[in-house]
């Protein structure tokens, strides 16, 4: 079989600082991206040699919201890249430059090693090795030829069954032992990469999320490569196995005795299937199979930017939130709410479709409910926590003047939107902060506060819909008269929907907003 490694994938939580590590710092070309095979809301990125060899590739699951992982025995530890081994000293300097944590360099099974943190706090080595064969150097990386990543030269996997983790690999993935150095077992491909299975009985347990390492994959030549593997190992009784079309390569995934992901993946078709060389990286796609409209699923997926590449900057505000720039931004703003359950990036489809050259902020609510995101809590399904109330609004408010300073928003061009409990905190803020917010689209809302404020609300416009079928429809109209008998400009809508969004919902904001 083909030996060696086909890629490495990890788990990340800061991708525009992941992107400026591996690409900004390591020089490797961002190959592809696409919506994970698993999750078209999760962002995932790929990064190789200048032409995507397998081998060189090493990919991250964006996991903005996800917990921080453990390492641990079950699961990889460390990443390893081939450089040629006078560009230690290189790396050693571009580190002390670009502040990045490093250890070493130190002599590891006769190489020199040197070890990086990346912002995730995932181990990377640099490892010095005679050049065993042509790689292709990316020029746009700014490294120079001979200092540039080669390539995978390894990884290391934990494991309380050491001995049986080799054998596994050995047998079903065509590696060979190779040299012992205390605790720690090398693996040696035909290729020239390595496995270390370091013995970690007495460790504790790894514990998948943010700043781990998913899985190591290996090569195939083909798909009947994969196949063949697979019905040995189930000849073999080897646990529970799946075998998926990734498009780019077919994949086979099973764990190893010692509980870690391993997959053996294709070279082919390979990722100029769907873009060409010099243009690799440069387009976000959607896996196939994924039936929602792709470019809603596209608009959902966090954006960031390319070393020398405008891009957003985020601020460190009192609200989670998620920035979508549109490709023709005309100076306007839609901030949106979710409903209960909700994220910051449920809205942005409607707001794109109804707002196609807004810069879009989604919000998420900061109250929990049974784990689940709100704009404020409830005690009951029309008992609202009112302290909570009037706290969350308080502090909506702040951030709403912090956006004008974070991001340059005008007030005077930006529309709040809120769904359901996003709709009843823009009500509340409405009626306790006014002039806060000047434009907004209520979707579904209510009245939630108990007292009744006397806000000056001349000059705001505001746009009400609701349901016919909804069970809150009737509540809306205490919120409607509220902000009306305040001198707001209030269009009410009442459409033929329950309390879930319909296509009518986006055709009466736009006209709504055509005319205000």
């Amino acid at each position: 079989m083909t030996s060696g490694l086909h890629h490495i994938t990890a788990i990340t939580r800061k991708i525009q600082a992941n992107v400026d590590f591996y690409v900004g710092f390591l020089g490797l070309r961002l190959v592809k991206r696409t919506a994970g095979f698993e999750d078209a809301r999760q962002l995932h990125l790929f990064y190789g040699d200048g032409a995507a060899t397998p081998g060189s590739l090493i990919t991250f699951l964006a996991w903005e919201d996800g917990s921080l992982g453990r390492v641990g025995h079950g699961a990889p530890s460390e990443i390893g890249f081939a450089i040629a081994p006078e560009a230690i000293g290189f790396w050693l300097t571009r580190a002390l430059q670009f502040n990045v944590k490093t250890s070493g360099p130190a002599q590891e099974f006769g190489e020199p090693v040197l070890r990086l943190t990346d912002p995730d706090g995932i181990i990377v080595k640099l490892v010095g090795v005679e050049d065993k064969g042509p790689f292709v150097w990316w020029s746009g990386g700014g490294i120079g030829e001979g200092d540039a990543i080669r390539r995978l030269h390894g990884a290391t996997v934990l494991s309380e069954k050491a001995h049986e983790t080799a054998d596994f690999l050995i047998r079903h993935l065509g590696l060979s032992f190779g040299p012992q150095a205390g605790n720690i077992q090398r693996l040696l491909s035909e290729a020239g990469d390595v496995i270390d299975v370091r013995d970690a009985t007495g460790f504790w347990t790894a514990a998948p999320g943010t700043g781990t390492i998913d899985h190591i994959a290996f090569r195939a030549t083909d798909q009947a490569q994969v196949d063949s593997v697979h019905a040995n190992l189930q000849a073999d009784v080897a646990g529970e196995m799946n075998v998926h079309d990734r498009h780019y390569f077919y994949s086979l995934y099973v764990r190893e005795p010692g509980g870690s992901l391993i997959e053996l993946a294709s070279d082919g078709p390979g990722f100029a299937l769907d873009e060409p060389l010099e243009k690799l990286g440069s387009q976000l796609f959607i896996p196939q199979h994924f039936k929602a409209d792709h470019e809603d699923l596209k608009v959902m997926l966090p954006q960031f930017g390319l070393p020398g590449e405008e891009r957003t900057t985020y601020r460190d505000l009192d609200f989670v939130h998620r920035i979508h720039v549109a490709d023709e931004p005309d100076g306007s703003t839609l901030v949106l709410l979710h409903g209960s359950g909700g994220s910051e990036a449920d809205l942005l489809p409607l707001a794109r479709k109804v707002a196609p050259n807004a810069m879009l902020i989604g919000v998420r609510g900061r109250s929990t409910e049974e784990g689940v995101a709100r704009f404020f809590r409830r005690f009951s399904m029309m008992n609202f926590d009112q302290q909570d109330i009037a706290a969350e609004a308080r502090a909506f408010a702040a951030f709403a003047a912090d956006l004008v300073s974070a991001y340059g928003v005008d007030p005077e061009r930006t529309i709040f939107l809120g769904n359901s409990n996003g709709a009843n905190m823009l009500g509340a803020v409405m009626q306790l902060h006014p002039g806060v917010i000047q434009k907004a689209v209520l979707l579904r809302p209510m009245n939630v506060l108990e007292d009744h404020p006397q806000p000056d609300l001349s000059g705001t416009k505001i746009l009400s819909v609701s349901g016919s079928d909804d069970l809150y429809a009737s509540y809306a109209t205490e919120l409607e008269h509220r902000l009306l008998s305040s001198g707001a400009e209030v269009t009410v809508r009442k459409i033929e929907a329950g309390h879930a969004l319909v296509p009518a919902d986006q055709e009466i904001i736009i006209d709504w907003l055509m005319g205000s």
